[in-house]
């Protein structure tokens, strides 16, 4: 036998036999007439033909090798890329489901569901007022007997004072959405 046999290249080059065996296959190898392999050809041949970054991830073990010229910021980059879209399909799958709302829509909208409570509890006092003037009249004449009148104006400015200050104190209230 001229040159090595499969199992002394491997262990000579650092491949498996099984990479030896598909170098071989694929014409990486140089070999003599009787089948053994040219260790000093077929390293020359590998190098010429394999992928430089093929090289330096079977040297390292998981071509995590970081330097200048390698391929380490490009498969960084494309693991951060592949990240990204899977987050944002992921996004738009809970929107889709509206389990995921627009926050300033949802901003947009609380506020104008407290503006809309505001203004009713501000106009309340005044289409309530007669009802309760007459309620309460009815009631204390009812009790006593005697017949009392309760001044609509009176009552209605109470109540908006009551109220307004009920509001005041809600306006400091702030809706945290995140």
């Amino acid at each position: 036998m001229q040159g090595m046999s499969e199992r002394d290249y491997a262990a000579h080059s650092g491949l498996s036999r099984g990479g030896v065996q598909k170098a071989r296959r694929n014409g990486r190898l140089v070999l003599f007439d009787d089948g053994s392999i040219d260790a000093d050809g077929s390293d020359a041949r590998r190098a010429e033909m394999t992928d430089p970054d093929q090289q330096r991830r079977s040297l390292s073990g998981d071509g995590l090798i970081s330097g200048p010229g390698e391929t380490s910021s490009y498969l960084k980059a494309r693991t951060a890329l592949t990240v990204y879209q899977a987050q944002e399909r992921q996004l738009a799958i809970q929107k889709k489901k509206g389990t995921l709302v627009d926050r300033a829509r949802a901003e947009t909208l609380v506020f104008r569901l407290a503006r809309q409570e505001r203004d009713v509890w501000v106009t309340w006092p005044g289409r309530v007022a007669a009802l309760m003037a007459a309620q309460i009249s009815a009631e204390v004449e009812r009790q006593t007997g005697a017949s009392v009148t309760i001044e609509t104006a009176i009552l209605q400015r109470v109540r908006e004072a009551h109220v307004r200050d009920q509001l005041d104190a809600l306006a400091d209230l702030r809706v945290s959405l995140g």
